[in-house]
């Protein structure tokens, strides 16, 4: 179905499955340019670039030892001017936040993983099992984590791999 774009042109609009598919592109062509921006900053790294039918574009960086505001305010500025620059949205007809994955977003990748050993994890396996426990140890096919079953005297440390394979989602739990 045509519809008027702001230079008076039509512009042909298509359903939302297939806008999905037609924003790969433009996600690729964006996390080379984050990449570009991150290679003289070996500790940061892309966790993810979602991008919205209505061109919302969010970026999540993280880096080995955190990332802080002004480093991703400049990450921002950087990435908003490539963007503007390059035409990628032709008619300037996007939004793009740039900001550090909350701990209310699952973990995605082994780096995110490597730098929160020693926390407590909550895990959503694919068979739609839960577990818990501490995380102790990250490899490239999963992890290890640790948790304690019975009180007292009856008190054991238990230990568990899971394969990444397996993991459905993994939050960090914030224990006080």
């Amino acid at each position: 179905m045509p519809q008027q774009r702001n230079d008076g042109r039509e512009r042909e609009t298509f359903p939302s499955s297939f806008l999905i598919l037609y924003m790969n592109p433009q996600t690729q062509v964006i996390e080379q340019m984050i990449a570009g921006l991150l290679q003289p900053h070996p500790n940061h790294f892309l966790v993810e670039v979602r991008i919205k039918p209505t061109n919302n574009i969010k970026v999540f960086l993280d880096g080995d030892e955190g990332i802080n505001l002004a480093t991703l305010i400049e990450y921002n500025r950087k990435l908003y001017r490539q963007l503007d620059e390059t035409e990628v949205y032709p008619d300037g007809d996007f939004s793009l936040e740039v900001s550090s994955p909350g701990l209310d977003e699952p973990l995605k990748n082994t780096r995110q993983y490597q730098k929160n050993i020693g926390r407590f994890l909550e895990i959503v396996l694919k068979d739609g099992t839960n577990k818990q426990g501490k995380l102790l140890e990250v490899n490239e096919d999963g992890i290890v984590i640790e948790w304690e079953e019975g009180k007292g005297k009856k008190k054991e440390i238990k230990q568990s791999a899971i394969l990444f394979e397996e993991i459905k989602t993994t939050i960090i739990q914030v224990k006080f």
